[in-house]
């Protein structure tokens, strides 16, 4: 049997999966954070800042410490990386509707416009390099995305249970 084949066909994770997985997935970021900067000089947002942006997306607005559990950060790193975004004028602090005596983050026009740039030139980077590909590892791929999406609901809800069994 081959990794190419549908998880189905395999009976267990294979000696040396989750370090291959782990390998591909690492240098893919690496590769991407690099082609970004090269095809696009003028996007200078750091990863992380571009992460907490991507959360924020996902869930603003949100207060500085549920961003630092979930990007499992300190909050002092969180509240710099905040503080930077919301110098360029990329997120803004409001005060919580739920307790007023809590400050949350949001994305402003400018962040939104911003991370849909990011995204969208990814999103180009990667479809080019999958032009590339034959037909067998594009499908591949595509197989391969939902059960990569399982994988990450998996690792998020384990992230989840540790960071509960914590507090």
């Amino acid at each position: 049997m081959t990794a190419a084949q549908p998880a189905s066909a395999r009976s267990a994770a294979q000696p040396g999966d989750a370090r291959a997985l782990t390998d591909t997935v690492a240098r893919l970021r690496r590769v991407l954070r690099s082609s970004i900067r090269t095809d696009y000089p003028w996007e200078a947002l750091p990863m992380a800042q571009v992460e907490v942006m991507q959360l924020l997306q996902e869930v603003a607005p949100a207060r500085v410490g549920d961003l630092a559990n979930r990007l499992r950060l300190s909050p002092s790193t969180v509240s710099g990386l905040i503080g930077q975004l919301m110098t360029a004028g990329l997120v803004e602090r409001g005060t919580d509707p739920k307790d007023r005596r809590m400050s949350v983050v949001e994305l402003t026009e400018a962040g939104s416009a911003q991370l849909a740039e990011w995204t969208s030139a990814h999103e180009r980077r990667i479809a080019a390099a999958l032009d590339r590909l034959g037909v067998v590892e594009r499908y591949a791929i595509a197989a391969a995305l939902p059960a990569l999406g399982q994988l990450v609901e998996y690792l998020s809800d384990q992230q989840s249970d540790e960071q509960a069994a914590t507090s």
